[in-house]
């Protein structure tokens, strides 16, 4: 069988996002050729993300050029030469979804214009999902697919896990803090982070902060801050990677963390997770973590993150770590 899967292009947040539907896929049909297609752009699945993929997806095709331009329509079909059995087409551009459908295909599955290109359509009132994997999830049962989670489907190289083990030994409870995320306005203050840096270590925890590049400036105040901390990807003895970071994940007891690519990672290294949102909406971007409690500023007034108190986020990780 062989089965073509459509996204525009993958950034890290977005590919560690899609993470349960590329496993629920390959698990539905374990045989399959699966063909993953990049139309619009580069996707991280054949970059840094590769392992986390390898025996789930067969081909890579990225930076396409499928699925923007009007004239695609007219011009010779996209993929000439291939035929699929399956193609499912996960964005929802109306455009796209009339260019994808030329595909030489025996089964189209689109969400688009309310599955109106699909070769199978949801019972109406049709019910979409809020979240994205959810909406992925959706497509993938329509196609005939099992849209169950996996657990554990991360199978990290024994390096990262080895890495891991040696920056965060067995012995301590550990709590991830993420203080980052890709824009501004997404940011918790940092001084609340470190005040739940400091009540953990009241309760003999060691917090480890996660920093990436572009937190750097971060790290100088966190270090004065709570000198008792761990700081895993400063202390790494190679390059940091994104596999580092799920591999810490599965050593943390819980974590806190902005929405961001951080928190993804550590919800798919299984964490138990405090994920907290403000101009965004989590019923669209929150973690596919084993067990999650969400913190939202709109609760508390407005969408400013400034809005969330210290004592909502500690009651909230003291509920996660007291959970069986």
């Amino acid at each position: 069988m062989e089965i073509l899967v459509y996204s525009g292009q993958e950034v890290l947040g977005d590919g560690v996002m899609k993470l349960p539907f590329v496993y629920a896929l390959r698990r539905s049909w374990p045989d399959a050729r699966i063909t993953w297609l990049a139309g619009k752009g580069p996707t991280v699945y054949s970059g840094t993300l590769a392992p986390l993929v390898e025996g789930c997806i067969d081909e890579i095709i990225e930076d396409a050029g499928i699925g923007s331009q009007t004239s695609e329509l007219w011009r010779r079909r996209p993929l000439p030469g291939r035929r699929f059995d399956l193609v499912i087409d996960t964005q929802r551009r109306v455009l796209t979804s009339f260019i994808l459908r030329r595909i030489r295909t025996r089964c189209f599955i689109s969400g688009a214009a309310d599955f109106l290109l699909s070769s199978r359509r949801p019972p109406r009132p049709i019910k979409k999902p809020e979240s994205m994997v959810g909406q992925m999830m959706a497509l993938l049962s329509l196609a005939g697919g099992t849209p169950t989670l996996g657990g554990s489907d991360i199978a990290l190289p024994p390096e990262w896990t080895a890495a891991a083990a040696a920056l965060l030994p067995d012995g301590p409870v550990y709590i991830g803090i993420a203080p980052g995320a890709s824009m501004a306005t997404k940011i918790w203050p940092l001084d609340r982070f470190i005040a739940i840096a400091r009540r953990q270590l009241d309760r003999g925890h060691i917090p480890v902060f996660f920093v990436g590049p572009m937190e750097a400036g971060f790290l100088a105040e966190l270090r004065d801050a709570v000198p008792q901390a761990r700081f895993p990807l400063q202390d790494a003895a190679a390059e940091p990677s994104p596999l580092l970071t799920v591999a810490l994940a599965q050593r943390l007891a819980a974590a806190v963390a902005n929405d961001s690519g951080a928190g993804h990672l550590l919800a798919a290294g299984g964490c138990a997770m405090v994920s907290l949102f403000g101009p965004t909406r989590p019923q669209k971007f929150a973690p596919a973590a084993r067990r999650l409690a969400i913190v939202d500023a709109r609760d508390f007034g407005e969408a400013e993150m400034t809005s969330i108190a210290v004592d909502t986020v500690a009651a909230s990780l003291e509920e996660i770590l007291s959970a069986p």
